[in-house]
């Protein structure tokens, strides 16, 4: 397996390479040259694997030579061993059609622990037996941070360097980052919003005093294996509702285009997914990309969802590539010009290429905390505000005799305040993180310049050998 950039001019790259990589030289993303694909019986075959043993079949592919079978189960064995519920990610029903699939059973009680648990072991497993030390680099708008700090805390060979927006996180999970005090862990709160986080990171990677002197590396969503791991709960949940005999629809929260682009790749490995619904609160960027070809850059509002306030959703290029036919130089002129104008508009071939698949909402405030109430007096369950979003759209479809799977992102007790105003109902934080606010905080502020937060990471950081 062999993976390329979106833009077309960085080195091709095998599993391991890209893995470390995180970001193409050249600006891009990778992505695998080609999709495999599995078989009707195949993916039968997945119905009653574990999680761990569901997420080796699906990933093997994807891995190459850099991996062997059985390297690869005692990774997914040990980061799925973390888990505080059997089944990983199990499914809840919530009516006849309406389904939670939820993904925060993990260490940080959100989604991102599926894959950075993963994702810290392939660091290590990779790094072993090298010289090499990796300095991590990445953004959080929430949730990310935390699960990406708990998975490389205390590694050998690893440096890790989070930024968050000052006051756009919850206090829980700007704690869970900040509480973490390892030597090799270092927290950035930046003045600004997530957006402009994120363009820092990706400025650094392309600074040659920072990407000369250390070996960067990323844990965002731009890492190809992170989003490979999330591919697995798609296959999993599929064949638990009647996978592949019957299609599955899915709704899917989402500011970066992460967590749904793994469901389009899961859709080109051949499980029948009916419709991805993309959900996006108020900071709609990807529902109007979707609905009329506009993807154009607004000003963020911030609201109760703050894992959603992004207006630049950097997965969406590795869609926009697939979908454009696969054509680097293309898709390297049309992300530049919406780096340089903050809009584009998607090509025909874009546009139709997504309408088949996708749908999208978008849904406000008032229609997440109606959501909230629903779920709670009418299923017993509470959920997030993220979660909401995706439920809130996920009702809005009509899909006869289809189940339709609501992506179940973070525990609703990171998000107390914004569940007790919806529902009543104060959720309280597992026993596991129960001490989480007597802990002691550390991290620094800095204002969202390359020169501030460029200078702290050379300071901190530990050059590669």
């Amino acid at each position: 397996m062999r993976y390329v950039s979106t833009r077309g001019a960085a080195p091709v790259l095998d599993f391991r390479g890209a893995t470390l990589a995180g970001l193409a030289s050249d600006g891009g993303l990778y992505v695998p040259e080609t999709w495999p694909t599995l078989s009707t019986d195949e993916i039968a075959a997945l119905a009653g694997l574990s999680y761990a043993d569901t997420a080796v079949r699906i990933m093997l592919p994807f891995v190459g030579d850099c991996l062997t079978e059985d390297e690869l189960r005692g990774l997914c064995h040990a980061a799925y061993g973390r888990f505080s519920h059997v089944a990983v990610t199990p499914l809840v029903q919530l009516d006849h059609d309406q389904w939670l699939l939820e993904l925060f059973h993990g260490p940080t009680l959100a989604f991102k622990d599926v894959a950075l648990q993963l994702l810290g072991l392939l660091f290590e497993r990779f790094l072993t037996g090298t010289d090499k030390r990796l300095t991590i680099i990445g953004a959080t708008s929430g949730d990310t941070g935390s699960a990406a700090i708990d998975a490389v805390a205390g590694r050998e060979g690893v440096d890790i360097f989070m930024l968050h927006p000052v006051g756009r996180v919850s206090e829980v999970q700007r704690r869970q980052m900040t509480t973490v005090l390892a030597p090799n862990v270092h927290n950035i709160a930046i003045e600004g919003d997530f957006d402009t986080a994120q363009a820092l990171v990706k400025t650094m990677f392309a600074t040659p005093a920072l990407a000369d002197t250390f070996a960067l590396s990323a844990v965002n969503s731009i890492n190809w294996a992170r989003l490979m791991a999330q591919v697995v709960y798609y296959f999993y949940a599929a064949v638990r509702l009647g996978g592949p005999g019957k299609p599955v629809a899915f709704s899917v929260p989402t500011g970066n285009f992460g967590d749904v682009f793994a469901g389009y790749v899961a859709s080109r490995m051949g499980l029948p997914i009916a419709k991805l619904v993309v959900a996006t609160n108020v900071n709609d960027i990807l529902h109007r990309a979707l609905t009329n070809g506009d993807y154009s850059r607004g000003l963020v509002e911030q609201t109760a969802t703050p894992s959603m306030d992004i207006q630049v959703s950097s997965n969406f290029e590795r869609l926009l590539f697939d979908l454009g036919g696969r054509d680097g130089k293309a898709q390297a002129a049309q992300m530049a010009g919406f780096d340089a104008d903050g809009a584009m508009r998607l090509t025909n071939a874009q546009q139709q290429g997504a309408a088949g698949l996708f749908g999208s909402e978008r849904v406000d405030g008032d229609d997440m905390a109606m959501a909230m109430r629903w779920a709670h007096e009418k299923a017993g369950e509470i959920v997030d505000p993220h979660t909401a979003i995706g439920l809130a759209a996920a009702r809005r479809q009509s899909l006869p005799d289809v189940p339709i799977v609501t992506l179940a992102t973070a525990h609703p007790a990171k998000f107390v305040d914004a569940v007790e105003r919806a529902t009543g109902a104060r959720p309280t934080l597992p026993a596991r993180v129960g001490d989480l606010f007597e802990r002691e905080e550390r991290y620094v502020t800095l204002p969202a310049t390359l020169a501030a937060v460029g200078d702290y990471v050379a300071a901190h950081a530990r050059p590669s050998r």
